[in-house]
């Protein structure tokens, strides 16, 4: 299984350069909706049916299911069930911010528990190219360029001193009991505002500079925004691979148990005590 775990990595990390270059072009929408009711982007689709066509060429893959498709898509006979974000904060195209491409790779078929993932990671388009790649419990930053990944850090853990802090929703959707923890946050003036609207952006600041990012649950949308099997279950398994934490608010959200393939969850990761207080904030 850890050849083709790597495969997989491997062919996302080339892929990547062909989908940022992608996105010259293709910044309209077409008359489609995803599965969660979002226009797509010309970009989302360019993504998703590339990451489709190259790991179904792989091997150990037996499904690929994105949050473009509705259907979970049968590539295989292999061991490994891959489910990925292909452009997330495809928003963001027609204002030129920051995008990403989010993974997880699952050893069940989909959907499927974070508890059965067995990688995950993300790749930033950012200034530079990078990826965050979380397998058997380490966390390694790469830069990305011509199809190659160059080590920048290993065993990456999240700073001890939290300094970032992003909460997605509107203010006025937030539940009160949310609401107040975030005032207690913003009232730390050793803690900084980053929130830039697409999670993975949002999520490689906390990594690297320690804090909480928070896509929550909102009065009209109980489950959140974000679909647990493409970003919350990944960037979960990321952040805890890094020392970190994640919850749906309860628990890990690597125990959420899912009922459907585009089930959404409430997404809050980040350093350990500030995940701690929120739990005991949202009790």
């Amino acid at each position: 299984m850890s050849d083709a775990v790597e495969e997989v990595v491997d062919v996302i990390t080339r892929s990547s350069a062909e989908i940022r270059q992608g996105l010259v072009g293709r910044r309209g929408e077409v008359d489609e909706e995803n599965p969660s009711g979002e226009t797509q982007a010309e970009a989302d689709v360019f993504a998703d049916e590339l990451l489709a066509e190259r790991l179904a060429a792989i091997e150990g893959v037996a499904e690929y299911a994105s949050e473009e498709r509705v259907e979970i898509s049968q590539v295989g006979d292999g061991d490994l069930y891959v489910a990925a974000d292909p452009l997330d904060g495809s928003s963001n195209l027609k204002s030129n911010n920051t995008m990403g491409t989010v993974f997880g790779i699952y050893d069940e078929p989909l959907p499927a528990p974070g508890t059965s993932l067995v990688a995950a990671g993300y790749v930033l388009y950012g200034p530079i190219t990078t990826m965050a790649y979380a397998h058997d419990g380490t966390v390694t930053k790469y830069e990305l360029t011509g199809g190659e990944r160059t080590v920048v850090e290993e065993d990456v853990t999240l700073p001890d001193e939290p300094l970032i802090y992003g909460f997605g929703g509107r203010v006025p959707d937030w539940p009160a009991d949310f609401e107040a923890y975030v005032r207690e946050i913003e009232s730390n003036p050793d803690h900084k505002l980053r929130y830039g609207g697409a999670m993975i952006g949002d999520v490689n600041q906390v990594l690297t500079y320690g804090g909480i990012f928070a896509y929550p649950a909102l009065e009209d949308s109980p489950r959140g925004k974000l679909r647990l099997q493409f970003e919350g279950n990944p960037i979960g398994y990321v952040l805890e691979s890094a020392g970190g934490r994640s919850s749906d608010g309860t628990r890990s959200i690597l125990e959420v148990e899912p009922d459907e393939l585009h089930d959404r969850v409430p997404v809050h990761v980040g350093n350990t005590e500030l995940i701690d207080r929120l739990e005991t904030a949202l009790e």
